[in-house]
């Protein structure tokens, strides 16, 4: 390797160092690779002499306060691994020294599998295969859902009560954090404010509590056609906590592409408008029946989803408008939030 091949975010002889004397047996660094697709925690393939790892670490420049937690991200994988049937990684080691790598990271297994987020990246998936990948998506989405807390030891992972009124303060404040670097048209910020007075107005009168991912889509889990459509492994658990699981299925019904939508965001698994794939309403019915929820208030929840995924977004942008990015595809990141207010009333009007 030479130092102009390897990817920003890594030191390569100080992660050599710490890999020798936490997992030696893989052996010495071979290749570093940035695997492509995150917007926001980095994602690196790691290939040694005797094995193959992958290491997560926070983006670099403008971080909005309390994400990112590698070791919250590490615990909740490690719980599910151990005690659950939602698919997901072993995680092998966590590391809050900064000095390693400038910021703290975690390695986990290699799993093998598909990231199909563009119509591109599934060109070969046939009708038949996209309707029974969708149904796998929908019971994994069930299964977090009704993880069992007390066997996972997740019962402090979070505090479920009040779950929505938190959230809307959390992202109010990642706003305000990002919202003054990407020098935004005030009709944006007037929407905004908008949206979160209604959103506030209309909360529901009940949640329900259950582990939630937080940023749950096609995209961000390993998917597998052979020998019969599957999800190998659910990935990016930054955002997960205990809260109301109805907000994760709205966030993942906002990422959901139908062949009939009229736009369409820079963000999320365009490749479910292929033939086969469920509709949003047939996943969510998917959803329903196997978690035993019910979908009272699901445009909220889905306005809900992007009120956060807008707030996010607004967050990237302002990292590339830092040049802080790591990767392509983050120049049209800024359009998708006023894309996402208009889709939020919308669903609100209805």
């Amino acid at each position: 390797m030479t130092a102009d091949a390897l990817p920003p975010g890594i030191d390569v002889p100080r992660l050599s160092t710490w890999l020798a004397g936490t997992l030696p047996a893989l052996g010495p660094i071979e290749t570093v690779e940035l695997l492509a697709g995150g917007r926001s925690n980095l994602t690196y393939r790691i290939v040694l002499r005797d094995g193959c790892v992958v290491l997560r670490r926070p983006p670099l420049g403008h971080v909005l306060p309390t994400a990112h937690d590698m070791a919250r991200e590490h615990r909740v994988l490690s719980a599910l691994a151990g005690g659950s049937q939602v698919p997901v990684p072993t995680p092998l080691a966590l590391c809050q020294d900064e000095s390693v790598i400038g910021a703290p990271f975690y390695v986990m297994d290699y799993v093998e599998g598909r990231v199909l987020r563009t119509r591109e990246d599934g060109v070969d998936v046939t009708p038949a295969q996209a309707r029974e990948l969708s149904e796998r998506l929908a019971e994994t989405l069930a299964a977090i859902h009704t993880v069992d807390l007390d066997k996972t030891g997740l019962t402090d992972f979070g505090r479920p009560s009040g779950y929505l009124t938190r959230q809307l303060r959390r992202w109010g404040r990642q706003w305000d954090s990002s919202h003054p670097a990407t020098g935004a048209k005030p009709e944006v910020t007037a929407e905004y404010d908008r949206l979160v007075a209604r959103l506030t107005e209309r909360l529901p009168a009940e949640e329900r509590v259950g582990l939630v991912h937080g940023d749950f889509r096609l995209d961000n889990a390993l998917a597998r056609l052979e020998p019969e459509p599957r999800i190998a492994a659910v990935v990016d658990w930054e955002m997960s906590t205990l809260g109301d699981p109805l907000a994760d299925l709205g966030l993942t019904l906002v990422y959901w592409a139908e062949a009939t939508d009229s736009d369409v965001l820079p963000v999320g698994s365009t490749i479910t408008a292929a033939p086969g794939f469920l509709t949003r309403r047939e996943f969510a019915e998917r959803y329903a029946a196997l978690s035993g929820f019910g979908l009272g208030d699901l445009d909220y929840y889905q306005a809900f989803g992007c009120f956060k995924l807008a707030v996010v977004l607004e967050g990237i942008h302002a990292r590339f408008l830092q040049n802080a990015t790591v990767g392509e595809g983050f120049d049209q990141i800024g359009d998708g939030v006023p894309q996402l207010l208009a889709r939020a009333h919308a669903l609100l009007d209805a």
